[in-house]
């Protein structure tokens, strides 16, 4: 483990932070102290946002192949380290093996599909004007300053989607990771670019406690954008913020998704997604399914066969390659969790596999003929709890899918890919997926939610524009005729 991971990252240098306070960073497995972090202050974020703005005027003058030969070296380097960047992040995170794996080969796209957006900020579209002799520029320019807000959950990734575009973009970066991922969410990215020839300050990251820094971060005059991703009552609270001072926001929030499985669905295929798609990372996963919508047909079969397989999954040390369910991110999280299972079977839904603590690790709990108006079914669980709806009808099926403020991701399973895709494109999400699971990600796809589940996407040329703005210049090639 380098000995910078403890470090703020400010105008290239690792240093502590000047805050009194020093937080514990520690494995959720086994509870060992990894790294011990003195955390920054509203002055490290001054200074952080000042070196940015600083460093944003020099890179915005970058070329093209300067950004280019920056990413595919950071590409490059990330991939060097792969496993011990893999090793380090189920230490801190308590993720399983599978997505670790997962979520960094999620970063490494993100670096090279951003290579492929270089070029557009160099490319203006050109078209004549309606005014004779008129011609018009539209250029893409950076944004400026980003400042950055990630979640435990998948933070080199989440740090990734911003940090990466953003540099193709000609933009500078502030990142705050969370501090229970403090390593893998912010010192490997700023190292990682740091050694890829990136300048100084373009980069900063800075670890605080929100009780002594509050919304800083988010108030501070240097940043255009707040990039955050967390829960939708923090991600309201920012909107506010920003709409106050005119800033962008970029959001993605909570989620209910709903995975629906109509009368002439492959049992089998439904089957085998489910299971994936409600335990990856022991249900920490803001796209991960809430909700199983199941049609009668299939409806006792679908519940016996889950329950089966989900007894099957594997929990434990997640640094054991095989373990599928590892620990919750603290133990506040674990008594969220368990105090909805209990609330659930206080409500009355049926209760088809029973959980357990062990030590931090939270085992499957299966509730079915949950009422889809119960808290339950109303409730971002985040962890190892299904819930499975019964449905008689594809209306019924979509009005329950929708009854609900989040609109993240979604599945719908059908042979008929015709039906799939109209029920897909009713489902209120900003993403369906047809025949698989909730949890999908494509660095050329916009990723994001409708409702409360957030504004903005990630990814592709749409999520690439989040972090550009537009220029128009029109040049008059022959002498303009005025009315007066």
């Amino acid at each position: 483990m380098s000995d910078k991971y403890n470090k703020q990252y400010i105008n290239g240098v690792w240093r502590d932070g000047s805050s009194v306070q020093v937080y514990d960073n520690v494995n959720p497995f086994n509870g060992e102290v990894l790294c011990c972090i003195k955390l920054a202050n509203r002055a490290d974020i001054d200074e952080a946002y000042t070196a940015a703005k600083i460093a944003q005027k020099e890179w915005a003058r970058s070329s093209a192949e300067d950004r280019k030969q920056v990413l595919q070296r950071a590409a490059q380097l990330l991939m060097g380290r792969k496993d011990e960047i893999v090793s380090l992040m189920i230490q801190e995170t308590g993720a399983s093996y599978v997505k670790t794996v997962s979520e960094f080969m999620a970063a490494a796209g993100s670096i090279m599909a951003a290579v492929e957006y270089v070029d557009a900020m160099f490319s203006p579209h050109v078209f004549p004007g309606q005014i004779p002799g008129k011609e018009n520029h539209v250029y893409r320019c950076p944004l400026g300053v980003i400042g950055v807000i990630n979640a435990f959950n998948f933070p080199l990734y989440m740090a990734m989607r911003v940090v990466a575009p953003a540099i193709a973009a000609g933009d500078a970066i502030v990142i705050k990771p969370d501090t229970q991922t403090f390593m893998s969410g912010g010192p490997i990215v700023a190292e990682i670019f740091e050694q890829a020839g990136l300048p100084k300050g373009v980069v900063n990251v800075v670890g605080y406690d929100i009780s002594e820094v509050g919304d800083y971060m988010i108030e501070h005059p240097v940043p255009r954008i707040i990039s955050f991703t967390g829960s939708t009552g923090v991600g309201r609270h920012i909107a506010e913020l920003c709409g106050k001072n005119l800033k962008r926001t970029s959001l993605e929030l909570g989620g209910n998704n709903p995975f629906v499985v109509l009368e002439d669905a492959d049992l089998d295929q439904a089957v085998n997604a489910a299971v994936f798609s409600k335990y990856m990372n022991s249900g920490q996963v803001c796209i991960c399914t809430n909700r199983f919508l199941v049609h009668r047909k299939h409806y006792d079969a679908f519940v016996e066969r889950f329950a089966e397989r989900s007894k099957q999954v594997a929990y434990g040390d997640p640094s054991n390659p095989q373990v599928v369910i590892g620990p919750l991110i603290n133990e506040r999280q674990i008594q969220k969790v368990l105090g909805i299972a209990e609330a659930a079977k206080q409500e009355g839904a049926r209760l088809v596999l029973e959980g357990q603590r062990i030590g931090n690790v939270v085992t499957p709990f299966i509730f079915a003929d949950v009422d889809p108006k119960s808290k339950l079914a109303g409730t971002e669980i985040f962890g190892p709890i299904a819930t499975i709806i019964p449905f008689d009808s594809d209306e019924e099926a979509l009005a329950i899918a929708n009854d609900t403020e989040y609109g993240l991701s979604s599945a719908v399973f059908s042979t008929d890919l015709d039906k799939a895709m109209a029920f897909a494109s009713a489902i209120e999400s900003g993403m369906t997926h047809v025949n698989d699971t909730t949890i999908n990600m494509d660095m050329n796809a916009p990723f994001g939610g409708e409702k409360m589940s957030g504004i903005g996407r990630y990814h592709g040329e749409i999520g690439f524009e989040e972090f550009t703005t537009t220029k128009w210049i029109s040049v008059q090639k022959e002498e303009r005729k005025f009315p007066f």
